[in-house]
């Protein structure tokens, strides 16, 4: 199969390329930049006149509720929501029941992402075993498994010592660890930042603390054992600050921030929509404004959407009584833009930070459209407006504050490995 993408603005940061320049694809990788090779034909003409040609999306954090939760979601509903979203690759958590920490559980994972086609799933392995915190999962064989990191999610781990013999395991075969962090004890039954606004509607707050303090166990045990870590979906200015300090003295770490928590603040709380019930929750002006002024300065490494579909159900209940977390596939593009447009990032930064960044936070091969690379393309155009709606979301999860709203930046062709995964209905 031989594509031509005509006529668009190709950003490629990974490769610093940003140019009026033509894409030529044959089986599957990429071939040609501007001029086409001899004696090229292509099987399909894309035109992206007036568009961005880049790499797809690579999204640190997105869940895909199977096997175990399908009535939120499913390997194919949530798939095809990220290919709507211009997503090609996606980590997703042990989080599934039963949990992710068996090669059998991984295969399975894997076979039903292959059989779908739609998305490259990553599957991020259990740390323990049922993500209790007690005994290390057989974590060698999953990712001799197709795991590209191993994580315990928002589960804790209360034993130090049994952490810190996670960290040298890790640290001996150098695999890569997603951190969440969340001190149990000040964070069990919280469902808001703890600070005025908690307050005020009477709701059982969670500290800044519950994620400093935890991240620093984190931070000091990979500094004694030499491990790698990856600090996923922060909240608090305070940890990347302590993240970077440690970053100053060698420990190998990186971190990624949830697009919502660079736009939105605990005041959205007000009128109790449990839309905006998040875990970690959405924190106050000042922290925003800190970790905005931390991704301006580089100190990110990836955005991700921090994908969690919900039924209708999980959402409809008093807001502490409810189950955290948005949809958010389909709209980390027009919610990354609000950045740009805001003049907090440029629209190359942008792009990097969902592709290039995250794709090294990996040590993947993705995330770029050199000649030879897998040609996993997001072809979007950055000013049109559209609505996402009940018909227009291709997640099974309605859950997100964004519902009936008006976006700006719409994806119209994803193609993965050269094949069209998603076409939008009025792109030809």
């Amino acid at each position: 199969m031989k594509v031509h993408i005509r006529g668009g603005r190709l950003i490629d940061p990974a490769n610093k390329t940003d140019a009026n320049l033509d894409l030529f694809i044959e089986d599957g990788k990429v071939v040609a930049q501007g001029d086409a090779p001899k004696g090229f034909v292509a099987d399909q003409l894309i035109d992206a006149e007036g568009q961005i040609v880049c790499p797809g999306f690579v999204d640190l954090q997105a869940h895909l509720r199977e096997p175990g939760f399908t009535q939120k979601g499913n390997i194919g509903s949530e798939s095809a929501a990220a290919a709507a979203g211009g997503v090609t690759t996606l980590c997703c958590p042990p989080t599934t029941l039963p949990v992710m920490d068996s090669v059998a559980v991984v295969q399975l994972v894997q076979e039903r992402a292959a059989e779908v086609g739609l998305t490259r799933v990553l599957p991020l392995a259990a740390l323990t075993k049922g993500l209790e915190g007690e005994q290390l999962s057989n974590m060698v064989s999953l990712k001799e498994a197709g795991c590209v990191a191993l994580s315990n999610a928002r589960k804790p781990i209360k034993s130090n010592q049994t952490l810190l013999r996670c960290l040298e395991y890790l640290a001996t075969y150098d695999l890569l660890m997603f951190v969440q962090p969340q001190d149990y004890e000040l964070s069990k039954n919280g469902c808001a930042h703890d600070g005025q606004m908690a307050t005020v509607l009477g709701l059982p707050g969670i500290p800044e603390a519950a994620e400093t303090l935890d991240l620093a166990r984190y931070l000091l045990l990979a500094e004694q054992t030499g491990a790698r870590l990856h600090v996923g979906q922060l909240s608090t200015a305070h940890s990347l600050q302590m993240i970077a300090d440690a970053r100053s003295r060698g420990v190998k770490v990186t971190a990624d921030v949830a697009i919502h928590h660079l736009l939105l603040t605990d005041e959205n709380l007000e009128n109790y929509d449990s839309a905006y019930h998040l875990i970690p929750p959405l924190r106050g002006t000042r922290d925003r404004e800190g970790l905005l002024k931390v991704l301006e300065e580089g100190g990110i490494q990836a955005l991700c959407s921090d994908h969690q579909p919900q039924d209708a159900a999980a959402k409809d209940a008093p807001f502490s009584a409810t189950e955290p977390g948005m949809t958010g596939l389909q709209t980390l593009l027009p919610l990354s833009l609000r950045l740009v447009e805001q003049g907090r990032v440029s629209l190359n930064q942008m792009i990097a930070l969902l592709t290039r960044g995250p794709a090294e936070v990996l040590g993947i091969e993705r995330g770029q459209l050199g000649v030879g690379a897998e040609a996993d393309v997001c072809i979007f155009a950055p000013e049109q407006l559209w609505t996402l709606n009940e018909e227009t979301c291709v997640s099974k999860g309605l859950n997100t504050p964004y519902m009936n709203s008006t976006l700006k930046g719409r994806v119209n062709y994803t193609l993965l490995a050269g094949r069209v995964v998603f076409q939008a209905e009025q792109a030809h």
